[in-house]
């Protein structure tokens, strides 16, 4: 963080805010959220972030997406991830519930089942958090997965995220309760870094 010097210093920060090596964040398009749900509706992911497997009438979670990715009431923001070489469409991310005075706010992100384990998750969401601190102002961002999700955890640790605990017991799936890991990262922490 510097004190801009000029009208370049602004466009630098402008064109490298939303842009990772191989990642972009982009405005949600309609021809995403017909992808984004048939994603967010598949069984073998919902197990990994819902606290029920229930696939949704499409356009339900269509209108959801689109709520995330509009963030009318300003306490957020949502972006459509997108491959920087091909344009690809490969996930979606959120923060929301940003207020004052706390100025902390809530992380997700969805990953296409293809997109997974290749990298592109932490570094989707080392921009989200980017974003969140250096342009939403914010200085707490936090999210809760599951705990038998290791490999999101893995993936938001090296997002610089650490764990802060753990709620026991409260996601029931396959017969069994499973909990909950919360976790979260400072705005210190990420310039930090």
């Amino acid at each position: 963080m510097a004190q801009w010097t000029g009208s370049d210093d602004a466009y630098r920060y402008g064109e490298e805010l939303l842009v990772g090596d191989r990642v972009r964040l982009r405005a949600t398009r309609e021809d995403d959220l017909p992808v984004l749900a048939d994603w967010y509706n598949r069984p073998e992911w919902g197990v990994l972030q819902q606290v029920r497997v229930q696939p949704l009438p499409q356009a339900d979670v269509i209108e959801q997406i689109r709520t995330w990715s509009g963030s009318k009431d300003g306490s957020g923001a949502g972006f459509s991830i997108e491959l920087v070489a091909t344009q690809q469409l490969i996930g979606h991310t959120s923060l929301w519930g940003a207020r004052m005075p706390a100025r902390a706010a809530t992380f997700a992100i969805m990953l296409g089942p293809q997109f997974a384990s290749q990298g592109y998750g932490p570094e989707a969401a080392r921009l989200m958090v980017g974003y969140g601190f250096r342009e939403l102002g914010l200085n707490r961002i936090g999210l809760s997965t599951w705990a038998y999700n290791s490999r999101a955890v893995r993936a938001y640790e090296k997002a610089g995220f650490v764990v802060e605990g753990r709620r026991r017991d409260v996601v029931f799936h396959d017969g069994a309760f499973h909990d909950e890991i919360l976790m979260g990262i400072l705005a210190e922490e990420f310039f930090g870094s």
